[in-house]
């Protein structure tokens, strides 16, 4: 059996490099996110992409001047992640933000 629910999917995009103070942002994001119990985060790093700047953020080989794009996912209901946005005001370095409605499936274990 699948039960499923509507939900909501915030979609944060930043890179590697942006810093809040001496923490990386999608560090403070994800802890602030985890404070006060969001369902859930996942950070992922993208190889390549650019902005409305045009700036390219990518992987180098090797490392040297790397600054892959990263995209943070948080899944909870629509009130409580319109409610943590507020708390991401003072961010700088995020791009852009989405919402969009989801639905979660949960899968009962032993199917």
């Amino acid at each position: 059996m699948t039960i499923s629910r509507d939900a909501m999917l915030l979609r944060i995009y930043t890179d590697d490099a942006a810093m809040h103070a001496d923490d990386e942002v999608v560090d403070v994001i994800v802890g602030r996110a985890r404070k006060i119990g969001l369902a859930g985060a996942t950070v992922l790093r993208g190889r390549i992409g650019f902005a409305s700047g045009s700036v390219v953020h990518e992987h180098h080989s090797f490392g040297v001047g790397d600054n892959p794009p990263m995209v943070i996912e948080l899944v909870d209901a629509e009130e409580n992640l319109r409610a943590f946005l507020n708390q991401l005001e003072d961010l700088r370095g995020i791009g852009l933000v989405t919402l969009e409605k989801v639905e979660i499936v949960t899968m009962e274990r032993g199917q």
